[in-house]
């Protein structure tokens, strides 16, 4: 690869590591309720396309940074292309926000010590420019629709109780502590009911949830963590707290700090700044995890 190609990687990590940087300084996670409920296109939802499918990994925080510092609550986004294609125009004068587009490309090269012919995989990254709707003018009415009433927020939700029951997991009830036992391959959650409200409840559970995916016996993630506030432990925690924003956001679920969030801001950042990949690896790891809790679900709707 080119240094002029390694070099623009290098910007791009650099870029939306500070843009995650910016935000944790400010005290905020930019995966933490950084939208509203304005939007008929989801209550709480991951940013979507301007064909309505979701992004992914990386691109769910940088654009629901983007969203919280300039208060979209739309979550729909498009490029400039895009958006003249659909009839409409970007607003002079608005700026875009960064995404990225990670694939392999293959090349035959000629093996020194025999000339045979080989194949070469090399991963690039490519960085592009979308707008969010609210920076558009012109678009078809359902790009601005409005939302309407959410459910009642103290009930037991239905579509999570199944989605969590799915995992079959060995969840466990009483006590004031939420954790995951790696030890004991357990999650232990408090009652129901010493939540403040039911979307409480779940979040808690998702990030749970995320952590019991490192199991061995599952996604086998291991970060080298040996105690409480290494940088193994760290890059867990970040783990755990990008999949419970992924799970909540696909079970429209609202997603709050935690009472603890101000000490683990304190051991992300440290890892961000001595890691401008490391955003782009927990991202990437939390993904796997919401993609493999959700199979649980899709499975049994297969078997249904």
């Amino acid at each position: 690869m080119s240094n002029s190609n390694e070099t623009a990687r290098r910007d791009v990590y650099s870029r939306i590591t500070n843009q995650i940087i910016e935000a944790l300084e400010q005290g905020v996670k930019p995966w933490t309720q950084p939208w509203n409920a304005a939007h008929a296109a989801g209550h709480v939802s991951r940013p979507l396309r301007h064909n309505g499918q979701p992004y992914a990994g990386i691109n769910v925080l940088t654009l629901w940074a983007s969203a919280m510092t300039a208060h979209y609550a739309a979550p729909i986004w498009m490029t400039f292309k895009q958006a003249i294609e659909l009839g409409g125009h970007v607003r002079k004068g608005e700026r875009g926000s960064p995404v990225v587009y990670a694939n392999t490309i293959s090349r035959t090269e000629a093996d020194e010590a025999t000339g045979d012919d080989t194949q070469r995989t090399i991963p690039f990254l490519k960085a592009y420019t979308v707008f969010n709707v609210e920076q558009v003018e012109g678009l078809p009415a359902h790009f601005y629709a409005q939302a309407e009433q959410v459910r009642n927020p103290v009930e037991r939700i239905a579509d999570a109780e199944a989605f969590f029951a799915a995992t079959r997991a060995d969840i466990r009830h009483g006590g004031d502590c939420a954790y995951y036992s790696p030890t004991l391959d357990y999650i232990q959650m408090p009652m129901f009911e010493a939540f403040r409200d039911a979307q409480s409840y779940y979040a808690t559970l998702a990030h749970e949830a995320t952590h019991w995916t490192r199991h061995a016996t599952r996604l086998e993630r291991d970060f080298g963590r040996k105690k409480f506030g290494d940088d193994g432990y760290a890059r867990e925690e970040l783990v755990a707290e990008l999949g419970a924003a992924f799970l909540c956001a696909d079970l429209g679920l609202r997603l709050e700090d935690r009472d603890d969030h101000a000490s683990y801001i304190e051991h992300w950042l440290s890892v961000l700044k001595d890691d401008k990949r490391a955003v782009f690896a927990a991202a990437a790891h939390a993904q796997r995890a919401a993609d493999y809790l959700a199979g649980f679900s899709r499975t049994q709707e297969a078997a249904a």
